[in-house]
């Protein structure tokens, strides 16, 4: 065997195992990177479907149903009102339940405003105020990264949807509105290796756990709860 070609094999060789070495990395590091991805898409969608509970359970306190419609989320958000009470005084303070009771024994039209006017005065009492207050000025207030325009959509899927249902069912003989809000991992995951997207799947499949983001849902009461906490 020549001295070049001697050479020659011995560079097409080492060509070989740095192949093999990059195929080798490359099969290690491909489900770390795609957990790594996997991780950053879930944390935002989970912030997303935090603010499509807050918004429903808002939503719910106002009308006694929750809603299957974003939109509806939307308009209750930007032009609705929600009540905020306010506590003053304590119903642990005996000298203020008492001033109060006799106060109200005495004149029983009196306001709750007239009522703040004494205890800003000094005198020790105890009831609450009730406040129409716009929903915009109240939910995610000071929230920089809140857009109630991207709760419809889910991220990184390029435009798809979030599943929305909401219904009134029947649980030991009373009426319970549920709702759900939905991202499957094949929207959620869109454009990353599918088949790892896959075998996420059928994980969450053979645990009997929804393949994907959820929270709240209409077949099973939960308390509004996500299946990731």
């Amino acid at each position: 065997m020549s001295k070049s070609v001697k050479i020659l094999l011995e560079v097409l060789l080492a060509i070989v195992a740095v192949g093999l070495v990059y195929l080798i990395y490359s099969s290690i590091m491909e489900p770390v990177n795609f957990n790594k991805e996997k991780a950053h898409r879930q944390a935002v969608a989970v912030q997303r479907l935090k603010d499509i509970r807050t918004l429903e359970v808002a939503f719910k306190s106002v009308n006694n149903h929750f809603t299957a419609s974003v939109d509806s989320l939307k308009d209750f958000y930007e032009n609705g009102k929600m009540d905020v009470v306010m506590q003053v005084g304590s119903a642990d303070d005996s000298v203020a339940v008492a001033n109060t009771a006799a106060i109200r024994k005495q004149n029983k039209k009196i306001t709750n405003e007239e009522l703040l006017a004494l205890s800003q005065k000094g005198m020790p009492l105890v009831f609450s105020i009730t406040t129409p207050i716009a929903v915009k000025d109240t939910l995610f207030n000071g929230r920089e990264d809140f857009c109630i325009d991207s709760l419809a959509y889910i991220p990184f899927s390029g435009g798809q949807k979030t599943i929305m249902d909401a219904i009134v069912k029947k649980v030991s003989g009373v009426d319970v509105p549920l709702f759900e809000a939905k991202m499957p991992w094949r929207a959620l995951l869109r454009g990353m290796d599918n088949q790892l997207r896959i075998n996420l799947d059928a994980e969450c499949e053979a645990q009997s756990r929804y393949q994907g983001l959820q929270v709240g849902s209409v077949s099973a009461p939960n308390n509004n709860a996500g299946n990731w906490e």
